[in-house]
């Protein structure tokens, strides 16, 4: 995958999230459908394709410390120790977000987060300058596709744009998610 492509699909998916659309784009687990997080409408329009309870909420990416403090004032210092001692993706689940769209905080006041280096996804938020939604890309209570050839055509037609990005990765798994609370408690959810 060239830098000049991963630049060209920035650009494309970019244009398409800053006017309210929904994107098919490669994370650094499996393939995700994503928007603006802090976009409502968007965020409105990912559950409506997946054919999803605005109730369940969905992970959000970052792609750095300063974005991670912007939604989250109090951090457990365990979640950075969980960050930087994970040797695969892990998502966190911590205590009272904001600066997102309401409709993607849980029930509870919790908000699923993962910092991401992969190079797609990390200089798109980085050209946002907001966190991005990450969804798998199937409909509600269906698997979840572990490769682009896998993603149901409902998912493929129901997006505003699907990147351009397709090399194929050893059958990719959904991350790791803990849920830490302030209390810090700590809850395995999906090892």
């Amino acid at each position: 995958m060239s830098q000049q492509n991963i630049n060209t699909e920035v650009h494309n998916a970019f244009e398409v999230i800053k006017n309210g659309g929904i994107i098919l784009y490669p994370t650094d687990t499996v393939w995700g459908i994503g928007c603006d997080a802090t976009n409502a409408e968007a965020v409105k329009k990912i559950y409506a394709l997946k054919q999803r309870e605005e109730s369940k909420s969905m992970i959000v990416l970052m792609n750095s410390d300063r974005m991670m403090y912007n939604v989250f004032k109090e951090i457990p210092d365990v979640a950075w120790e969980l960050i930087e001692l994970s040797d695969k993706p892990t998502t966190l689940i911590l205590d009272n977000p904001s600066n997102v769209a309401q409709n993607i905080i849980a029930a509870d006041n919790t908000l699923a987060v993962r910092l991401v280096k992969e190079p797609f996804c990390y200089k798109l938020m980085e050209r946002m300058k907001k966190p991005l939604v990450s969804t798998s890309a199937n409909v509600s209570g269906m698997p979840t596709p572990k490769s682009f050839k896998e993603i149901d055509r409902h998912i493929l037609d129901g997006v505003d744009y699907v990147v351009n990005l397709h090399d194929e990765k050893n059958a990719a798994k959904p991350s790791t998610i803990i849920k830490l609370g302030n209390d810090l408690q700590v809850k395995v959810i999906r090892p």
